[in-house]
């Protein structure tokens, strides 16, 4: 717990302009990084171009050039961080040119999508759009999905993060991932 709140008070010093605090906030969570890239890692396929270190490494340059974000507390943080290796790796698929413009994408449960297989590529990709279709008309159920989903982030932080009830984090997570069902049974079906 102690480490949790040298961390918010670093982001929230890296937040105010203070440079020394991003030095020693890295090593504090390296290890968290890690484990996120690691846990994204998993569900690639076997022999995926892209590596763990690679992963964590980008995620790094990206989360340093984050100029206008107003750092909440470690859980906003690793939720920033879990967003941005999404984007790493959906980028990383579409320049692989993995996905066929949807055509023969597979039947996805959200559970399912970080499963090990050939096709995890057209996977993240259809899950990406997913939730960018999602977003579009429910943003917060969106954020639910990005942060519990990805970012590994339990119902307490994930409400911590958003500023809402953890009651309302577990109404808008189950329908959510209704809704992202449907929409990734629908679309293997097309």
């Amino acid at each position: 717990m102690l480490q949790d709140q040298e961390v918010t008070q670093l982001l929230i010093d890296w937040s105010n302009g203070d440079k020394t605090a991003l030095d020693h906030l890295m090593p504090l969570v390296e290890k968290e990084l890690r484990r996120l890239a690691t846990h994204f890692m998993r569900g690639e396929r076997p022999g995926h171009t892209l590596q763990t270190t690679a992963l964590v490494n980008e995620a790094y340059l990206k989360l340093v050039d984050q100029k206008r974000v107003q750092w909440q507390n470690r859980a906003h943080f690793f939720a920033i961080a879990a967003q941005l290796m999404r984007r790493i790796l959906v980028d990383h698929a579409r320049k692989q040119g993995r996905a066929k413009r949807g055509g023969g994408a597979q039947r996805v449960s959200l559970s399912d999508a970080v499963v090990l297989s050939e096709e995890k590529s057209a996977e993240l990709i259809a899950l990406d759009g997913a939730l960018s279709r999602l977003a579009a008309f429910d943003p917060l159920k969106s954020q639910i999905v990005e942060l519990r989903h990805f970012g590994g982030l339990g119902v307490e932080e994930t409400a911590e993060v958003l500023g809402v009830a953890p009651i309302t984090v577990i109404r808008h997570w189950n329908l959510a991932k209704a809704w992202i069902q449907r929409e990734l049974s629908a679309g293997s079906q097309t």
